[in-house]
């Protein structure tokens, strides 16, 4: 195993600063870099205090960021996003701004999309199976279960395609 060569705190706030000016970054994953760059835990506090005076790291910026990103992008549901935004320690309020920002009704069209394309990629199945399998995935997506139940009702009843 070759052992890393270790940086100067320095070092690590003008690499932290790169990492930041290429793309958003929020104040766990840059605490992460500087812990697998084995900065102590003090330099590391110092480092991302900089860092969020220096406007490089911005919570909400990075929540926003993140929202329309997996939204658009990855087609994400609210419960999936608000999930990990949770997981990188990103505050609540910060959360709720950033979702609200999503247009409901091209939200709603958007799952609506995403459950006929995997309609259309089921085999036969009987309808309560159909359901099942249309919700699992939908869940998976982080959708909303009363959306998602509303849209699956009517694409099965109407037979859209």
């Amino acid at each position: 195993m070759i052992d890393k060569k270790q940086i100067s705190p320095k070092q690590a706030l003008i690499k932290a600063q790169n990492l930041c000016a290429r793309s958003e970054k929020c104040k766990a994953d840059i605490r992460q870099k500087l812990y697998d760059w084995q900065i102590s835990s003090q330099d590391i506090n110092k480092i991302i205090d900089l860092l969020i005076q220096e406007k490089f790291i911005d919570e909400l910026r990075y929540a926003e960021y993140f929202v329309r990103d997996k939204y658009r992008f990855n087609k994400w549901g609210r419960i999936k996003i608000a999930y990990i935004l949770k997981q990188k320690q990103i505050p609540k309020n910060f959360i709720n701004q950033a979702l609200h920002e999503i247009n409901e009704k091209e939200y709603r069209e958007s799952i609506k999309n995403e459950i006929i394309k995997k309609h259309k990629n089921i085999k036969n199945t009987e309808a309560h199976k159909l359901k099942e399998k249309l919700l699992r995935f939908s869940q998976s997506r982080g959708y909303e279960l009363e959306i998602s139940l509303d849209i699956i009702e009517k694409i099965i009843s109407s037979k859209i395609d």
